[in-house]
């Protein structure tokens, strides 16, 4: 731990290395940091708010990543937390104004909800994605025209320069999967995601072509869950589960709702979700099957 065990310098300059992810992971790195910091001194979050001039709701904010860093706020809590080597205290405040940089996503702040900025962030720092969905091609295996026609049903009254943002955004998500060391993603999809035509017969039939074609990549994986299967685990609808190289970094179950989303991060939850995917994983078909259903599907569209 930083200013308290062996490995606390080399703890901060690993952090100040770390850019995969952008200015998420940084907050939440440096917050998880924060939080060791607070509780190795036994200090309680009223009292880290008073510090500060803030509410302990703020400090909990902090812990988690949520909420941009203030400098002055950081360097006052270090200072509370008994971190006073001038080494250690410079890089966190540098951490501190790097996570406060905008990521790529800024630009698309006009039709990005901060509850999904979130996970935009997340997403790029992952290691490994774990996708369950019911309705539609996770967003990023979906092509352009089946984007739009997402689009569409989720904002059916937006002007077109609105919707093509919203496709742009979706469609640049999709560059991690080509980055130089890409998430494996693995999807399990139930079968009417396949033979649902979203956008019409000629929109699917691309789209489906677009999945043999991703399903060659050795950093995706796509199963099926067939219809005859009849009742499953996942019954509570869709759900990704995010995994991280870096130790500071905990799993994340993210759940979309219509106007928001939950972050789980507590151990048991992610353990529950974890236990439904290996049971999806195990009733779905093989990933060995995938191009033969695919082929089969496309034959009868």
């Amino acid at each position: 731990m930083i200013g308290s065990q062996p490995g606390g310098d080399a703890a901060v300059t690993n952090m100040f290395g770390h850019h995969r992810g952008g200015p998420t992971v940084l907050r939440i790195v440096l917050g998880s940091q924060l939080r060791r910091l607070r509780e190795q001194r036994q200090i309680t979050c009223e009292e880290a708010g008073e510090a500060i001039r803030a509410s302990h709701s703020k400090i909990s904010r902090m812990e988690l990543g949520r909420v941009r860093f203030r400098r002055r706020d950081v360097a006052d809590l270090l200072t509370l937390y008994g971190v006073t080597g001038p080494e250690e205290r410079q890089a966190m405040l540098a951490l501190a104004d790097q996570a406060n940089e905008p990521g790529w996503w800024h630009s698309y702040s006009d039709i990005l909800p901060s509850w999904f900025e979130v996970y935009i962030g997340l997403e790029e720092a992952a290691s490994r994605i774990r996708a369950y969905e019911v309705q539609f091609v996770p967003g990023l295996l979906q092509t352009e025209d089946y984007a739009r026609a997402v689009t569409l049903l989720g904002h059916p009254d937006a002007p077109g320069h609105e919707v093509e943002r919203r496709v742009g955004l979706r469609m640049r998500r999709q560059s991690l999967l080509e980055a130089e060391e890409p998430p494996h993603l693995w999807a399990v999809v139930d079968e009417a995601v396949l033979r649902r035509p979203l956008g019409g017969a000629q929109v699917m039939r691309k789209q489906l072509r677009h999945l043999l074609e991703m399903t060659e990549s050795p950093n995706v994986t796509l199963q099926v869950v067939p219809f005859e299967l009849g009742g499953h685990a996942a019954a509570g609808g869709p759900f990704s589960i995010l995994r991280f190289a870096e130790r500071d970094l905990p799993d994340v179950v993210y759940l979309e709702q219509l106007t928001s989303a939950l972050y789980l991060d507590k151990r048991e939850d992610v353990d529950h979700y974890l236990a439904v995917m290996e049971r999806l994983c195990i009733d779905a078909e093989p990933a060995t099957a995938i191009r033969d259903t695919l082929n089969r599907i496309l034959k009868e569209t």
